[in-house]
This record gives structure tokens, C-alpha cells and sequence, in this order.
């Protein structure tokens, strides 16, 4: 293979999850490559797949309050995206759910561009951005707008510095070209099968395991248990609405807060399905749990689409509900124990196995190896 340099752009290091363990698998295909990103605050316990490598940073890093507000400047951020150094390199790598596409790039430099979604609250999830943030009416609101508007535009205009579009589901490649009007191949994101093993074991108890963040629709879950009070769930996650759920959630569920892997397994490994209310680009959490055996209560919308067998499908492993609310939920889980027999553990996990890390490395490294020989072509003919 000719000698090339490599860099890996990522939005922000601030925590060890999804995006983050895609950039964890890309580094293990490229150890040899530097590493970019807007800000880097990750805790030390969770800086392992970076296998000791420091990325470059940002002018973003060192402003006031970043470690904790660095999302308040998403204002700054494509000016900062577009300052980190890369003219040195031979590929350039981004994994971007938000900026880290649109670093400058040269002719002779060639970007592939793992997309996790489009910039969410710029596009098609705005009202809803608006409508959480408190900003729908107001001087406040048209500053937002306004500089939601500015976003649009320069996303829009640096998909043209991407060769290759790379996407973690078929949702997200409609995205992609709903956004950009560019194709976009389509790499499923690594989950680790192999730690979230199988298990035959079931109670008589529901799991939910998110982030406490508006738009995973984790009020739902809390509610419509709290008004069942004769079924047992279990909520793992953290996040800025925890606390307000807390308060609501009725005694027949325990809110564990951040829990460990080995924690969150074992609760998979013996739920009697995992619930799930977002509308999510992939979603690592329902793969996981079918890796365990345990079968999906989900929100019909998003990559859960692509990773769970609705009941009416052969050897099923999970039931959609079709709304976000309230009754939606409790009537999907009536109907789940209705039919609770008809899934199996292992064509749960069978089914899992199509999102193995073996599955990533091989899908992405093929892609980015050709995309290279087809440009270094291009390289050597432009030279004689």
C-alpha cells in the first residue's frame, strides 16, 4: 500500500458513546492516524480507544465554560471546524453528527465523511428544537432562527468538500440526499456482540436505557409506567432531564442513573423486553439488548427500522407502536404480552449479529480502500 497520512475528525470528545465507539473501530483499521476534534474533555476513565492519542483541538476548547456549555457555541463552531490544520494529509477521515464534515480540504486531499445525521435542530428537527429550547416566539427566537439559518447554509455548502459520503443507516442516507442531494453508502455502526452475550433468563420486568435528553422521549416510558402501576421497569441513563423525571415517576420504577456496561448487560440479560421511544438515527441500545435475547417495545420511525423484526415479520424480534404518547406505549406493551411467546432469544440475537464490529471493519475499511485506490489513480494520472 503507498504511503499516505492520515487525520480522523470528530465533532467533540466529551463522553464514550455511540459516535464515539465508531471512531474507536476507525482507529483501530488506522492507528496510525491523528486525531481532530472541536473540544476534548473526556474523563480520563473513558479515554481508552483513544489508545493514548491527544487530538488537536480547537480555539473552542479554551473559552469560557466549554468543558460544560460547549454546545452554546455552536455559533462558532464551522469557523473553528474550519481552522484545525489538515493540509498536510493524505485522506481525511470525519465522523460527524454535527460540524466535523465541513473541514477545508484541497484537491489533492481526499474526504470521506461518516455521516451519524445531518446537523439535527438546523434541518428537519427544528420546530422541535425551538418548541424544547422555549424559543418559539420572541426577540430570542428570531436570534435563533437567524443563526439557525446561517447553519443551513454553510452545511449545505461544505457537503460539496466531502468525496465520499459514508451513513450509519438507510435513514440516515435518506437524510443525506433530502439535505444534500448527495448518495450516500450505507455502513452500519459497530456494536459489540460478543460482551453482550445471550441469555435464556427472563423476569417479569421492562428496561429502558437512554440519555436524558428531550428528544428520546424518556417522559413517555416514565408516564405511561407510572399509570401501571402493577408492571416493574428499570431506567439506566443520565442527562439534563433526569432529575424532572425523577420527581414524576411512580414507585414501581427505579431510576438507576449511569450505570456501567457490566450493569447494563446484566438488566438486558433479564428484561422481558427493552422499551424505546425516540426517533433515532441508529440505535445502539435495542442492537444490544437483542444481542442479549431480549426483544424491542419501539417508536415505529428511524433506524429501528432497520434492526428490529416487527411481530408480523418472520421469526420476529420486537413491536413498533406508531405514536408518541402515553396510550401508544401501554398499548404496545399489552399487546407485547399478548404475543410474548413469539419471540425467541436467539432469533433475537441472530438478528443482532448483523451489526457486529468484524461486520463495521470490514464494511468501512473495503469502502474507504477503494474510494483511496480509485482517487490515488487520479493522483498519479494528473502527475505524468
Amino acid at each position: 500500500m503507498q504511503s499516505r497520512k492520515i487525520a480522523l475528525v470528530h465533532d467533540w470528545f466529551t463522553v464514550y458513546s455511540g459516535s464515539e465507539r465508531v471512531c474507536e473501530q476507525i482507529l483501530q483499521l488506522y492507528p496510525e492516524a491523528d486525531v481532530f476534534s472541536l473540544v476534548d474533555f473526556l474523563p480520563e476513565d473513558q479515554r481508552q480507544f483513544l489508545d493514548g492519542k491527544k487530538p488537536n483541538t480547537s480555539f473552542i476548547q479554551n473559552l469560557p465554560f466549554a468543558r460544560k456549555k460547549y454546545r452554546q457555541y455552536i455559533g462558532l463552531m464551522p469557523i473553528a471546524v474550519e481552522q484545525l490544520e489538515l493540509s498536510g494529509y493524505d485522506m481525511v477521515l470525519s465522523s460527524s453528527h454535527a460540524v466535523a464534515k465541513g473541514v477545508i480540504t484541497g484537491p489533492d486531499q481526499l474526504h470521506i465523511s461518516y455521516i451519524h445525521s445531518p446537523l439535527r435542530y438546523a434541518w428537519d428537527m427544528q420546530q422541535q428544537y425551538l418548541r424544547e429550547a422555549h424559543l418559539e416566539y420572541g426577540l430570542k427566537s428570531a436570534f435563533a432562527r437567524l443563526l439557525l439559518h446561517y447553519l443551513r447554509l454553510w452545511d449545505l455548502r461544505t457537503a460539496n468538500g466531502v468525496d465520499i459520503f459514508l451513513a450509519n443507516s438507510n435513514f440516515i442516507a435518506r437524510r443525506i440526499y433530502k439535505v444534500y442531494r448527495r448518495e450516500a453508502r450505507v455502513v452500519y455502526p459497530p456494536v459489540d456482540i460478543d460482551y453482550f452475550s445471550l441469555s435464556n433468563q427472563r423476569e417479569n420486568e421492562y428496561l429502558a436505557v437512554s440519555r436524558f435528553v428531550q428528544y428520546k422521549r424518556m417522559d413517555l416510558i416514565i408516564d405511561a409506567f407510572t399509570a401501571m402501576p402493577e408492571k416493574r421497569l428499570y431506567v439506566i441513563g443520565d442527562g439534563p432531564d433526569f432529575k424532572r423525571l425523577q420527581s414524576r415517576a411512580g414507585p414501581n420504577i427505579s431510576l438507576m442513573g449511569y450505570q456501567s456496561s457490566e450493569v447494563v448487560r446484566k438488566r438486558m440479560q433479564k428484561a422481558r423486553a427493552l422499551i424505546f421511544a425516540a426517533k433515532e438515527d441508529f440505535g445502539i441500545v435495542p442492537v444490544e439488548a437483542q444481542a442479549c435475547g431480549t426483544p424491542i417495545i419501539a417508536y415505529r420511525k428511524g433506524g429501528v427500522l432497520e434492526t428490529v423484526r416487527n411481530i408480523d415479520q418472520p421469526n420476529p424480534t420486537g413491536l413498533f407502536f406508531t405514536e408518541q404518547t402515553i396510550e401508544a406505549v401501554q398499548n404496545a406493551i399489552y399487546q407485547f404480552e399478548k404475543v410474548f411467546q413469539a419471540f425467541s432469544p436467539q432469533a433475537c440475537r441472530d438478528n443482532a449479529l448483523r451489526f457486529s464490529i468484524d461486520r463495521f471493519r470490514d464494511d468501512y475499511s473495503t469502502k474507504v480502500e477503494l474510494a483511496w485506490e480509485e482517487f490515488y489513480k487520479i493522483l498519479v494520472q494528473k502527475e505524468q
